[in-house]
């Protein structure tokens, strides 16, 4: 099959990039990057240098593709609260874009990367996809707007679509910016520099920590997959991590005894998440198969930076 991956210098985005090209799949690879590194991705990825609100670049990627898969996107909450405008402008714009293009062009199916973010606070887990979106962000908000641009559009142009709400994904070459990193890469390369482990709030909010091996599974499903168009479907573990614990198996991955301060003046942010699997497990036949703990020390394995 012929590929285009919005995002592909990504974290998300080069995996996948880099598993379709050894699959012997056709893959072009769109990202301005802003964070992404092209390094990362395979010689055997066409790689372009660009933004996703750039249509007339757009339509000549889109000549011949089968299937996009859409993960270009800013991606930080703290980051979206200071810098709405921005998020809306990449997140829902491009979206917006890159839907028209592929109605331009002709591309018959779309694969948009959301999150689970989209949830807020529920009173019920595991999350279903049935519970009533509560975004606490304006980036929460530019993924749900992205669905349903991406939902909408597809519907009135007959193109299949497929929202993956993708959980806490971690692993190998995640991206750590100087502000606001992710918390997986960032308590790991503490735990191993011998820094201490800052928690915000008591540490008991949890998260639904997903190793990227398996984020990649459940996206290469949802290219075939049959009757799938129109849905959204979760892409986690299915299993609830509270800060604190996470903690505990950081300094076991690491091999190291680790310093951490609780606090108590910065938001812990959503209480709890864990993610429904019936849907994908039924849909796409998708099965984690990566604990949390043997996923951090995949990680530290695989991602030279903590050599």
């Amino acid at each position: 099959m012929n590929f285009l991956i919005t995002g592909a210098a990504g974290f998300l985005g080069s995996a996948l990039a880099n598993h379709l090209a050894r699959e012997g799949h056709q893959v072009r690879g769109l990202d301005d990057l802003s964070t992404g590194d092209p390094k990362v991705l395979s010689p055997d990825v066409h790689f372009t240098r660009g933004d996703v609100n750039d249509r007339p670049k757009l339509w000549t990627l889109l000549q011949e593709v089968d299937c996009v898969y859409h993960l270009a996107a800013r991606v930080s909450v703290q980051e979206s609260v200071l810098y709405p405008r921005e998020y809306n402008a990449v997140n829902v714009g491009g979206t917006v874009s890159l839907m028209e293009a592929m109605r331009d062009v002709g591309v018959r199916r779309v694969i948009l990367g959301s999150s689970g973010a989209v949830y807020g606070d529920q009173g019920e887990q595991p999350l279903k996809e049935s519970a009533v979106p509560d975004p606490r962000s304006p980036y929460a908000v530019s993924k749900i707007a992205a669905e349903y641009y991406v939902r909408t559009i597809g519907k009135l142009w007959g193109i299949d679509t497929v929202c993956l709400r993708i959980f806490n994904a971690y692993g190998p070459a995640q991206h750590l910016p100087p502000s606001h990193p992710p918390v997986v890469p960032l308590f790991l390369r503490q735990a191993l520099r011998g820094g201490t482990l800052v928690v915000h709030g008591e540490g008991k909010q949890s998260r639904d920590y997903v190793y990227v091996d398996d984020v990649v599974s459940a996206m290469v499903a949802a290219a075939t997959a049959p009757k799938i168009s129109g849905l959204v479907i979760n892409v986690g573990s299915g299993t609830e991590t509270s800060i604190r614990n996470l903690v505990k198996l950081v300094a076991e991955a690491a091999g190291r005894e680790v310093d951490t301060l609780y606090n108590s003046n910065t938001s812990a942010g959503v209480s709890h998440m864990c993610a429904d699997l019936t849907l994908a497990s039924k849909k796409l036949n998708y099965s984690p198969s990566i604990k949390l703990d043997q996923g951090l020390r995949l990680t530290l394995r695989r991602d030279p930076r903590f050599k």
